[in-house]
């Protein structure tokens, strides 16, 4: 990878490295006496927390959001939106004034344009906290789970998501995902990945969770997690298994408005529960809560993040963590319809969470922490020991010795040809073949050779080649087949229809992506009357797999669990027999006209 045209700082010299971390190794040395052995690690954190202003400490306990693609020098509209937002420039005057303890990249922030960019800005605001007064290194932190949610777009290898894992049933290939996303990142700066989602996905219609789970089997949903935790931290990155106590049953998502959960104690005990056990076992640095109701276990009807009973009496007593509980983000709706965002944070930290995550106002939320301090709502002491937890994660990701990343070290790891290998390897095990009647798969390119590919396109992820029906037809075409492409949307028209239908008389095989297809969808319209065609219709469910039931007369129909370009390549290979489909349902298809019966059970998947 090249580093050509960017623009961006250089990378620290050791020189600039050891004079931004004097002041922090001399409050270490505080605790150093010459006469005896180092004291434990907590006893050093502890002498750095004695040293902090009240200040200090609740920015500490802040992840916050920022603008712009460099910590100093953003873009005019960047530098606009964060004066609008958050009442500063830059990332690095967020720093100087509100003393934050962490940063959440976002692709619409306009934080992740390419690696050397992203390194360049990670050191930037390394170097903006570093070199204030007892200065602390940034936990930068965000959400790569891969396959529909990705931030860090290409070159960075992406992976299939987690349900594509989850069809593949293998934990050496979820190890293997953590391990290589966890080294691109940490070349990248960012050493908090939100991810894997530990959630049990039980209900079809779960509008924000589905393929970002690994399924519906708890037990099988749990081993995979705990592989992926290992993964990631062992490549220095600390995994963060969400959203406790469990957002797998719901229809309604968290963003927009506040789940109930309704799941008896027993019910959330062998299945909610499963994969955070299995998380902490597997020694999980972060755990993030979830704007969710769930009164069984608090009938107060307060959200678990702001619930102590779910928290401290579950999560801290019960299961016995006592790492880092972040929260979802505090600008979701699940956690702001019951109080106002300057009793949201406060109420957190007493239930017992650590790090406040991405306030809508942090001067409002920062403020309201401060006071609850002054009025005695909440004790320094309570804040303290949030802050260890806090430094004893960025002392053991080594963030304290060496915060700062390297140019050759983006170039060495970030998309190295063998990471990309192996992850079309992993993908090449996910698809799942759910029906192909009269054995139509594999496509023969002698018999079918023009192949029109339609489909959803929803909004492609970061760092895709294209919208997805593009992807899939270079990828046909380049296995041999003459394909073209017509994108038709998530809910296409009569006209757009009528168009498809007239297309696809110049075909010999049309492919078809599907996007999340209910009863009423005008996607079935599409699907049907390409089959009335008499073309051959091969139907791709590329989100979740329950499109399958609403489509009972497509000839052929796989599950890919993503128009991510590493998916769709994949579902290319499958169909034109390159690789034999070996992915398994991870989840239950219910039957469309009597969900009360299952169509395909977990485990179900043909080859040929």
């Amino acid at each position: 990878m090249h580093h050509a045209g960017t623009g961006n700082t250089p990378t620290p010299s050791r020189r600039t490295v050891l004079a931004a971390t004097a002041g922090l190794t001399a409050a270490l040395a505080l605790t150093a006496n010459a006469a005896h052995a180092a004291p434990p690690a907590d006893e050093r954190l502890r002498a750095l927390i004695a040293g902090m202003t009240l200040e200090e400490k609740v920015g500490q306990l802040f992840v916050m959001r920022v603008y712009g693609h460099s910590a100093t020098d953003p873009d005019q509209a960047d530098i606009d939106a964060n004066l609008k937002e958050i009442g500063v420039r830059t990332a690095a005057e967020l720093i100087t004034k509100y003393r934050v303890g962490g940063i959440i990249y976002f692709t619409w922030a306009h934080n992740t344009r390419d690696p050397h960019q992203i390194a360049d800005l990670s050191n930037g605001i390394q170097k903006a906290s570093l070199g204030r007064p007892r200065g602390l290194p940034v936990l930068i932190a965000t959400d790569q789970e891969h396959g529909i949610i990705a931030r860090v777009g290409k070159p960075a290898t992406l992976f299939p998501g987690a349900m594509a894992i989850g069809a593949t049933g293998s934990r050496s290939d979820a190890r293997t995902l953590g391990r290589i996303a966890g080294a691109e990142l940490s070349a990248l700066g960012i050493r908090q990945d939100y991810s894997p989602d530990a959630d049990v996905n039980v209900n079809p219609a779960n509008p924000v969770i589905g393929v970002r789970s690994f399924g519906a089997d708890p037990d099988a949903v749990a081993g995979l997690v705990a592989a992926q935790v290992q993964g990631y931290q062992a490549s220095g990155v600390a995994a963060t298994a969400k959203h406790f106590p469990g957002h797998g049953d719901t229809a309604v998502d968290s963003h927009f408005g506040f789940p109930v959960i309704t799941h008896s104690r027993e019910l959330w005990e062998k299945l909610d529960a499963v994969p955070f056990r299995a998380a902490i076992r597997a020694g999980i640095e972060a755990i993030m809560t979830a704007h969710i109701m769930v009164p069984a276990l608090d009938g107060s009807g307060d959200p678990a993040t702001l619930s102590h009973p779910i928290l401290t009496g579950i999560l801290r007593e019960e299961l016995g963590y006592d790492g880092v509980v972040v929260t979802d983000s505090l600008g979701m709706e699940g956690v702001r319809q019951k109080y106002g965002d300057d009793r949201v944070p406060v109420l957190a930290l007493k239930a017992g969470v650590d790090q406040l995550l991405n306030p809508p106002s942090l001067d409002v939320a920062w403020n309201a922490v401060l006071k609850a301090v002054h009025d005695g709502e909440l004790t320094e002491a309570r804040l303290d020991e949030s802050l260890l937890r806090v430094l004893r994660l960025k002392s053991k990701l080594g963030l304290l010795d060496r915060p700062y990343v390297t140019a050759d070290g983006v170039d060495r790891t970030v998309g190295a040809p063998e990471h990309l290998r192996t992850a079309d390897r992993i993908a090449d095990r996910t698809t799942t073949l759910l029906v192909n009647k009269r054995d139509l798969l594999p496509l023969s390119r002698v018999t079918h050779p023009k192949v029109l590919v339609l489909g959803a396109d929803p909004a492609s992820p970061t760092g895709t080649d294209g919208p997805p029906t593009t992807v899939l037809a270079n990828a046909l075409t380049e296995l041999g087949f003459t394909a073209t492409a017509l994108s038709t949307g998530t809910a296409p028209s009569s006209a757009t229809i009528d168009k498809a239908v007239t297309a696809a008389g110049n075909a010999d095989a049309v492919v078809v992506g599907t996007h999340n297809v209910s009863a009423t969808s005008s996607q079935r319209t599409l699907v049907n009357q390409l089959i009335a065609t008499g073309r051959p219709v091969i139907a791709i469910a590329v989100r979740n797999p329950y499109d399958v039931a609403q489509l009972p007369d497509a000839e052929a129909y796989l599950a890919s669990y993503s128009w991510t370009d590493v998916e769709l390549r994949a579902a290319a290979r499958v169909i034109a027999g390159r690789v034999k489909p070996r992915g398994k349902l991870p989840v239950p298809v219910q039957r469309a006209d009597d969900p009360a019966q299952v169509l395909y059970p977990i485990g179900y998947g043909l080859s040929y």
